[in-house]
C-alpha cells in the first residue's frame, strides 16, 4: 500500500507533467530526427520553438528537463540562456540612451570612476560591441584559479576588472568577446537608473511584452517554478548535474526564460511594441572599428547571413545549459532552441531546423562562423633560443594577484602550474615561446632586465605580464 504523502506526491507529479507538455505540436519527423539522439526518457535534451509570421508553428521538447523527477523538456520549462542574455542587457542600455539618461559615447569612467585611466577612453558603445579591450572576467577567474562553484559576488568581480592596469588593445581598434563588458553594462543600468538590471528589465521589457516567465536571476536563492536542471555526461553513459547555484554574473548572462516567452521577444522585432522603431533600429546597429571596418556584432546579436539569407543570431552556454536564438527577418522565421545538456551544440541544430522550412530558398555552401564564436589567434614572434633551466621560478602578476610556477619536467622540459591546478607540460614552440591548450606563453629578457618576465596570452584577454619573484 502506498503511503499517503507518497501517493499525493506521485499524483501531483502526474498532473504536473501533462500541464508542462501543453502546447506541444503534433510531431514533424523531419524536425524530430534532428533531436532524435536526445529524445528519450533517460537523457537531457532541448526545447524547440519555430516562429513564422509571429506564430509558434512548431514547439516541442526532447529528452528530460529533470532526471530526478522524470519531467520532460518543453516550451514552457524555464532554461538559463547564457550569453543570449546579452541582447536584453544591451536593449536596457539602449532604452536609457534613447531617454537621454546616458550617451553611448560616454567614457565608462563617468559611471565607474574606480576603473583605471587607460589613456584612451573606453566608451559605452565599446562595451556593447566587444571592442573595449577590457579583459574577459571568466578568463581572468580561470587564470587565478577561481572556481565557478565558489561564491564570487559582484563586488569581487568588479574589483578584479578594476585591478587590470592594461587593456588587450586600444579601445575601438579590435573585436574580442568580453563578458566583463556586459557585466559592467548590467552594473551601469543600476548606477544610471537606480534600479537593478532585473528590476529595470522587468518593468521596461518583460512585463510590457507579457514575458511572465523571464527574469535576470540576481538572487541565487530565488525559487523558480518549472526550472529545467542542467547536466553533463558522467563519462559512463549517464549524466551528472552541472547546475551551479552560486555563480552568475548578471548582464553577461543570468537570464532565465522559456521558448514561449522568447517568441514574444522575437515578435517585438516586427511589432515594435516596446521601444518603438528607434529601439529596434538602434539595437540592430552594428559596431564599427576605428579603421572603418563594420563588425557583425550589434547589441548582443550577430547580424550576418546563412546560406544566402539575412540572419540575426546569438548563442549562449553556461553551467551545462545551451541556447540559440536565430531570426531570418526577410522570411519572418525564427528558431528558438534551449537545451540542458552541456555537450549539445544548438547552433547547427537550429540551422538544420531552419533548413526544413527555408531550404528551398537557401543557397548552397556554409557560412563563416559568427564573430562571437571565433577565438582570435595570437601572433607572437619567436624569441631567441635559451636554456629552459634559466626560466624556472615563481612568476607574479599584479593584475591577477597570483603566482604561476615554472618548473622542470621529468623529460628536461618545463611545466607551468596555475593556482588550484596540477602542473601542465609546456609545449616548446621554439626560442622562448611555449604553449598550453588555449594559452600562449613567452619569456622576455633584456640587458636591463636579465631576470625573465613571462607574458601569458589567452583569447579574450590579451597579454598579461608576470614578473619573476623567485628563481631556484
Amino acid at each position: 500500500m502506498i503511503a499517503a504523502p507518497r501517493l499525493a506526491r506521485a499524483t501531483s507529479l502526474a498532473l504536473l507533467v501533462p500541464a508542462l507538455a501543453l502546447g506541444q505540436s503534433p510531431r514533424n519527423p523531419a524536425i524530430d530526427r534532428i533531436f532524435a539522439e536526445w529524445d528519450r526518457p533517460d537523457s537531457p535534451g532541448c526545447a524547440l520553438g519555430v516562429v513564422r509570421d509571429g506564430r509558434l508553428v512548431y514547439e516541442r521538447g526532447y529528452g528530460m528537463a529533470n532526471l530526478d523527477y522524470d519531467i520532460p523538456n518543453g516550451p514552457r520549462m524555464v532554461y538559463y540562456i547564457g550569453s543570449d542574455s546579452k541582447q536584453f542587457t544591451a536593449a536596457a542600455v539602449a532604452v536609457l540612451a534613447l531617454r537621454g539618461q546616458l550617451s553611448l559615447d560616454d567614457d565608462v569612467r563617468k559611471y565607474f570612476p574606480e576603473l583605471p585611466d587607460y589613456g584612451t577612453p573606453v566608451r559605452i558603445r565599446h562595451l556593447i560591441h566587444h571592442t573595449s579591450g577590457i579583459r574577459d572576467i571568466y578568463t581572468l577567474m580561470s587564470l587565478r584559479g577561481d572556481r565557478l562553484e565558489d561564491v564570487f559576488p559582484d563586488s569581487e568581480a568588479l574589483a578584479l576588472i578594476v585591478r587590470q592596469r592594461g587593456l588587450a588593445f586600444p579601445p575601438g581598434s579590435a573585436y574580442s568577446y568580453s563578458n566583463s563588458g556586459y557585466f559592467l553594462l548590467g552594473q551601469l543600468v543600476k548606477r544610471v537608473s537606480g534600479r537593478s538590471l532585473r528590476e529595470f528589465t522587468d518593468a521596461e521589457l518583460f512585463r510590457p511584452l507579457g514575458m511572465t516567465n523571464t527574469h535576470f536571476h540576481d538572487d541565487p536563492g530565488h525559487v523558480m517554478k518549472n526550472r529545467a536542471m542542467s547536466y553533463e555526461s558522467d563519462g559512463k553513459g549517464g549524466f551528472v548535474i552541472s547546475y551551479l547555484q552560486n555563480f552568475d554574473k548578471v548582464g553577461a548572462g543570468g537570464l532565465y526564460s522559456t521558448v514561449e516567452d522568447l517568441q514574444k521577444w522575437d515578435e517585438n522585432y516586427y511589432t515594435h511594441k516596446v521601444g518603438g522603431d528607434t529601439l529596434q533600429t538602434l539595437i540592430h546597429t552594428r559596431g564599427v572599428l576605428t579603421n572603418g571596418d563594420t563588425l557583425p556584432y550589434a547589441f548582443g546579436n550577430n547580424v550576418t547571413t546563412y546560406r544566402g539569407l539575412r540572419l540575426v543570431e546569438h548563442g549562449g552556454s553556461m553551467m551545462g545549459y545551451k541556447a540559440y536564438i536565430e531570426r531570418y527577418p526577410d522570411q519572418r522565421l525564427s528558431v528558438l532552441t534551449t537545451c540542458n545538456l552541456g555537450s549539445i551544440n544548438p547552433g547547427p541544430l537550429s540551422h538544420a531546423v531552419a533548413e526544413v522550412f527555408l531550404g528551398s530558398v537557401m543557397t548552397s555552401g556554409q557560412p563563416t562562423a559568427p564573430a562571437a564564436e571565433r577565438a582570435a589567434a595570437a601572433n607572437i614572434a619567436v624569441g631567441t633560443s635559451s636554456d629552459p633551466a634559466l626560466l624556472i621560478g615563481d612568476y607574479y602578476s599584479q593584475d591577477l594577484d597570483v603566482v604561476f610556477r615554472v618548473a622542470r619536467s621529468g623529460d628536461g622540459g618545463l611545466t607551468l602550474q596555475m593556482p588550484r591546478k596540477a602542473p601542465q607540460a609546456l609545449v616548446h614552440d621554439g626560442g622562448d615561446r611555449y604553449h598550453l591548450p588555449g594559452v600562449l606563453v613567452r619569456f622576455e629578457r633584456s640587458a636591463s632586465q636579465p631576470s625573465p618576465a613571462m607574458v601569458v596570452e589567452v583569447a579574450r584577454m590579451g597579454a598579461i605580464t608576470f614578473v619573476r619573484r623567485r628563481a631556484p
